[in-house]
Order: structure tokens, then C-alpha cells, then sequence
């Protein structure tokens, strides 16, 4: 279930997020495979889907996995992504799972500010905080172990801007996934800075317990993102919204599938 918020899932769309991606441009494409990895602010006319709640199912090896939720905030300059992740029935007696990651950024550039993440997986338990000081060009990681009181301090070199894995998702959604492109990032989790390449594959419809969705699909890989020699998909709704319907990670234990249950509109709020 940690692939949901790691991409891309980033992501999506790493990991996942698994934590990714898409939103149609007039500008030409802005990070093509032969050009440096960099995140430039989002093109005129983006409007981030603030007071939405994105509701999905995970299912793993036939098996019902878990449910996970995205929450979409926002005040037109400083945004907040919140991703939920918990594993639910045979699944969760296997290997519980409770993740809540909690990521601001400024809408204006797509840089992230900083990403909060407390983690309970299994036996192991970390509240983590990650601040990004573009200032000093580092990030500044301060993680806690609450089982044995334990606290490190240290830091690693970023670059003028970088995403998170949660906001990777949605600066993934800012560009214009054109068929056949591939676009490349920079996504810090709080170790070294890694490498996102994106590769838009194909159209595709696809069904859910939300609907039927046009989509774009786009296949995610990097260092820092997909590990274990795995590989991330996410599907895109093919409209000016650009919501991840579906969001898939085939790694060496198996193949974990995220597909939306609903889409709940909540007034925006401002983030803190």
C-alpha cells in the first residue's frame, strides 16, 4: 500500500503515489527525454482541483488490499496534498498498513515546501518531516522513531525546485502528455534526489466503482521512485481535470492496483 504514495508511489505516482500526471497545454513540451531534469511552473489557465476528495480501492493478487483517499487543498498559493493508506481485511492481517503522507507546496512553481509522513507498516513505526530550503539548496530531514524514542537529523542536496512524491502526481498533471513523449523531474523523499522520467504509452478506457474514464496512460520510472527493479502505470482522465483514475505498481512480490471509488467536492480550504 506504500505504493499509492510513491509514484509516483509518486504516486503517484512513485512508488506511488505511485504517486502522476497530465494536463493538455498549449506551450510546447517542457522536459523531453534529451533535456535536464527541472520543474517549471505550471502553464496559464491551470487550476488545481482544490476541495476534492479522490476515493480509491487497492487490490492485490485477486485479494481485496486496502482503501486509500487523496485530499486536494488549496488557498491559490499555498496547496496541500493529503494521501491516506490502509490496508483492510486478509491483507491487513498479513501486513498491517496505516500511512497518512501530508505534503504543502506553492502552486505557483510546483517547488515543494515540505512533506510530512507517518508511517505504520508491519512492526515499523516513523514520523517523518521533510523541509525543503531552497535557501541553502537542502533538504532538511527530521525522522522519529516512536517505538524506541529515537531521533535523526541530517541533510541532502536539492536543487533550485523538486517535488515530493505526492505533488509529483499533480506537477506530472500540469504538462501535455503528448503521445510518445517523455518527460523528466527532480523528486526528493529525504534521501538523495532522484530522477523521474515519464513516458506517455497509450489511451485507454477504463472502467471503475466510479464510472468509465477516458484516459491517458503513462508509465513512470527513476532511482528514487520505483525500486526493487519495479515499474509504475497510471491512468489519467483524458479532460481538462486530469484525475488519477487507476494507478498500478508491478513489483517483485506481485502487482498492487489502485482504481477510484469515488470523487467527493468539498468547499476549498485554506492550507495552514
Amino acid at each position: 500500500m506504500r505504493l499509492a504514495f510513491r509514484f509516483f508511489p509518486a504516486a503517484l505516482l512513485a512508488s506511488t503515489s505511485a504517486l502522476l500526471v497530465s494536463s493538455a497545454s498549449a506551450q510546447s513540451p517542457r522536459s523531453v527525454a534529451a533535456s535536464p531534469a527541472q520543474i517549471l511552473a505550471p502553464p496559464a489557465g491551470y487550476h488545481f482541483p482544490a476541495g476534492t476528495i479522490l476515493g480509491y480501492k487497492a487490490e492485490w493478487r485477486f485479494f481485496s488490499a486496502g482503501v486509500a483517499s487523496i485530499q486536494l487543498q488549496g488557498d491559490g498559493v499555498t496547496s496541500r496534498i493529503t494521501g491516506i493508506a490502509n490496508a483492510t481485511g486478509f491483507v491487513a492481517r498479513l501486513y498491517h498498513v496505516h500511512d497518512v503522507f501530508d505534503s504543502a507546496f506553492d502552486l505557483r512553481t510546483f517547488c515543494s515546501q515540505q512533506i510530512h509522513k507517518q508511517t505504520e507498516e508491519g512492526s515499523r513505526r516513523r514520523d517523518v518531516v521533510i523541509r525543503f530550503d531552497y535557501s541553502r539548496s537542502q533538504a532538511v530531514v527530521d525522522e522519529f522513531n516512536p517505538r524506541n524514542g529515537e531521533r535523526k537529523r541530517f541533510e541532502n542536496a536539492i536543487p533550485d525546485c523538486a517535488a515530493d512524491v505526492l505533488t509529483a502526481l499533480f506537477y506530472a498533471a500540469t504538462l501535455p502528455l503528448t503521445a510518445g513523449s517523455v518527460y523528466r523531474f527532480p523528486v526528493n523523499d529525504g534521501g538523495k534526489t532522484g530522477e523521474i522520467e515519464v513516458t506517455v504509452e497509450a489511451r485507454e478506457q477504463i472502467h471503475t466503482d466510479a464510472g468509465a474514464f477516458n484516459t491517458i496512460r503513462v508509465a513512470a520510472s527513476g532511482s528514487e521512485l520505483v525500486r526493487h527493479k519495479g515499474k509504475i502505470w497510471v491512468w489519467f482522465s483524458d479532460d481538462t481535470q486530469r484525475i488519477p483514475v487507476q494507478m498500478r505498481g508491478r513489483m517483485g512480490w506481485g502487482t498492487l492496483t489502485l482504481s477510484l471509488t469515488g470523487i467527493e467536492k468539498q468547499p476549498a480550504t485554506a492550507a495552514k
